[in-house]
């Protein structure tokens, strides 16, 4: 019995280890000391990070709401509470994507995006993505809780349709772990498929209707789909910049078309 156990045992404590890892690359949290970490497939396990985020956010809006503070104030406060969370991870790849993709010699792009100085063009798409959140979640009255969860999961099942789908620039770059953890976009199936079972199931208890949640998912994977390839159009590859911007993307998208929903 004790040899059957076992290897399931090392396999779940493998997933959690993968999972502390995603947590500890992709966000600000801490976690307590001795828990197991890994970091080399974090990319297998990232939308589930977005899930909880996505969770936390959405905790912050409902006590923000029961305090009585005003829709308007809430949404800017959970969107840069999401900002923080990441230590504005996936917000600085857009930037510096964006001031890459600015430039017309494509030969200078991947070095301009390697700059750590922020350039006029990722100034004015970090602004655009923060007043496009805002903007939309203040337009989301009801259901902002499945607005956040999955906007901040669907945002994260685009970097890895975009790591599984495309080839990597930077062989020394600090994504170039992640390609080889996700060599093909098969293996982003599984996270897709759950992500759609926990929508059907939200709209099956009722939780929310079902055109919110087939409109989440239609923005999540049509999202993903052209964010990710117009990038690669763009730059023949991805990047870890690149893959940030596929996050920040999609999650416009998707809270842009519940917000358009009324």
């Amino acid at each position: 019995m004790g040899l059957k156990i076992r290897p399931i045992y090392h396999a779940v404590r493998r997933q959690w280890a993968l999972l502390n890892g995603a947590v500890l690359f992709y966000s600000c949290l801490p976690l307590p000391k001795g828990w197991p970490v890994a970091f080399d497939k974090i990319a297998l396990v990232v939308p589930g990070v977005g899930l909880g985020l996505g969770g936390l956010l959405a905790g912050i809006d409902v006590l923000l709401g029961v305090m009585g503070w005003p829709l308007a104030l809430r949404s800017a406060l959970v969107i840069f509470a999401g900002v923080w969370l990441t230590g504005g991870l996936h917000l600085d790849g857009a930037m510096d994507t964006a001031d890459g993709l600015a430039v017309q010699d494509p030969q200078r792009r991947l070095t301009v995006m390697a700059d750590s100085c922020a350039g006029a063009f990722g100034v004015m798409v970090a602004i655009a993505i923060l007043l496009l959140k805002i903007t939309a979640l203040v337009a989301i009255a009801q259901h902002r809780w499945f607005a956040l969860l999955f906007a901040a999961a669907w945002g994260r099942w685009g970097q890895q349709w975009a790591i599984g789908s495309y080839a990597y620039l930077k062989p020394d770059g600090k994504g170039a772990f992640h390609k080889l953890a996700l060599p093909s976009r098969w293996q982003t199936l599984p996270w897709a498929l759950v992500l759609l079972g926990l929508t059907m199931l939200a709209s099956a208890l009722g939780l929310i209707p079902w055109i919110y949640g087939m409109t989440a998912a239609a923005m999540g994977l049509g999202g993903s789909w052209w964010v990710a390839a117009w990038l690669n159009r763009k730059l023949t590859g991805h990047t870890g910049d690149t893959y940030g911007a596929v996050v920040e993307w999609v999650e416009v998208a998707v809270l842009v078309g519940l917000a358009g929903l009324g």
